[in-house]
């Protein structure tokens, strides 16, 4: 028993080293590398899988450098990415000893010759219009590396909502498209760490986008019976919002600081009305010509773009307050009616105090109050015949003059008044327009602050995430 497991370890040892000495390449004297007729026995077995034992399967170590963001277009979910893309794995009939082969360690050979793993990028969506590199470098162990520059056009779902403080996590999915788990697996060939440093290099000098990490994780895709190896990379993007914060943001925050001054223009001036009519038309002429930068997808509206249509319906309702403030001032005063009692209460009372209105000096030395009208005495009743008689003869010619008089005062008198309660009037609604005004400018004011800290709030949290 003993002797028969002795011969079966020397028959496998034997086997292992002819099989080791037949995958080995053949270098002759004067020839730096192997010799052409080695390599050529190698190149006709390109079609094959390089491996001794069909059963152990060929590892293809995968590792990218993000050169360039090209283009995000949110419309079509598309990311365009510029990528230096490196393969290795193992070729087990390419090796030779340096030794023997005047020390080349290393060569270079066409990969249309060599039999390379299938490595595709699941993501990809568009054709391979990137430039492939000829050739790879083959060590004298076996091991091959591949490197070429990848355009790399893939889906992506992209998140707007926070633009242009977005931040976007794209996914590139690297596996083989024939060979499955027994025959090809793939492994990282660089740490995440290493790849995130090395992409940072080269996305920090300019571009709108920079990398924030690339974190991977290995898995199996179970398709049927079938199981592929893969490997999935997780590319985290953030925008550089600079330029839209100064071509978007800035300019409308300065239309709203106008809008909100414009409150301070008199409010029975017609002026205000149409001051806020031109704002309105400029800020649509703004979000016409901005139109372009924002993005726009199917899926969702940018948080942005509700910001400005809701500056925009601000703007509306300002102009609102001002036609509201106008019709008190002049269409309730030229009709000529009392103020109501319950406007009088609420509005110069409660609303007055509420929101520290002062009243001018000159309304409180002239209060509105019927009692103190000034009165014209009736005009005296006409002499008696009698005393005509007694009196010269002129006085009798006199009497219808005074009669006259007094009509003409009590019409004066009576026209006085009139215009003493029109200006009563007038000016109770003046009051009760400019103390409307003011409260609807401080509740105005107020939803604007509250409007713009949530909005600061929510970018500074996407920021700083």
């Amino acid at each position: 028993m003993g002797t028969s497991c002795g011969r079966l370890f020397t028959s496998c040892v034997f086997l292992l080293t002819v099989c080791l000495c037949l995958s080995e390449l053949i270098c002759r004297e004067g020839h730096s590398g192997p010799t052409y007729e080695s390599l050529q026995d190698v190149f006709d077995k390109k079609p094959f899988r390089p491996a001794v034992n069909l059963s152990n399967p060929t590892i293809a170590n995968i590792s990218f450098t993000l050169y360039a963001v090209l283009g995000v277009n949110e419309k079509t979910q598309i990311l365009t990415t510029f990528l230096w893309l490196r393969l290795y794995w193992f070729h087990e009939f390419l090796i030779w000893d340096p030794h023997t082969c005047d020390g080349v360690t290393k060569i270079s050979l066409p990969v249309k010759n060599l039999w390379m793993p299938d490595i595709i990028i699941y993501e990809f969506v568009d054709d391979d219009v990137s430039q492939a590199c000829p050739y790879v470098y083959v060590n004298h162990t076996g091991h091959i590396r591949y490197d070429r520059m990848l355009r790399l056009v893939s889906a992506c779902n992209l998140e707007i909502f926070s633009f242009p403080f977005d931040i976007q996590n794209c996914t590139f999915t690297f596996g083989s498209y024939m060979h499955t788990i027994k025959d090809v697996r793939v492994s990282p060939a660089l740490s995440f760490a290493e790849m995130s440093g090395n992409s940072k290099q080269y996305l920090e000098a300019s571009g709108e986008w920079e990398l924030v990490v690339i974190l991977g994780e290995s898995s199996i895709l179970k398709f049927g019976i079938d199981e592929w190896d893969i490997i999935t990379f997780w590319v985290v993007i953030k925008r550089r919002p600079m330029l839209y914060v100064v071509n978007l943001l800035i300019p409308s925050s300065f239309l709203m600081i106008i809008d909100i001054l414009s409150f301070y223009l008199p409010p029975h001036s017609v002026d205000r009305a149409s001051f806020k009519m031109t704002l309105i038309l400029g800020y649509t002429v703004f979000l016409l010509i901005m139109n372009d930068l924002l993005p726009s997808t199917a899926n969702g509206t940018p948080i942005i773009g509700i910001y400005f249509s809701v500056c925009l319906a601000l703007m509306v309702i300002s102009l609102l307050e001002t036609v509201i403030i106008t019709n008190v001032l002049h269409h309730n005063s030229m009709k000529y009616r009392d103020v109501p009692r319950w406007v009088r209460v609420l509005v110069l009372g409660y609303v007055a105090k509420l929101i520290c209105y002062r009243w001018p000096e000159e309304s409180e030395r002239q209060k509105p109050d019927n009692s103190r009208t000034p009165t014209i005495p009736p005009p005296a009743p006409p002499p008696a015949a009698n005393q005509n008689r007694d009196m010269s003869g002129a006085l009798p010619l006199s009497v219808p003059e005074l009669s006259q008089i007094c009509q003409d005062v009590n019409v004066i008198r009576s026209h006085l008044s009139e215009l003493q309660k029109e200006n009563e009037m007038l000016e109770q609604w003046c009051h009760v327009g400019y103390i409307l005004d003011f409260l609807l400018f401080r509740i105005y004011l107020l939803l604007i602050s509250c409007y713009a800290f949530v909005i600061i709030c929510m970018w500074c949290i996407w920021i700083y995430q």
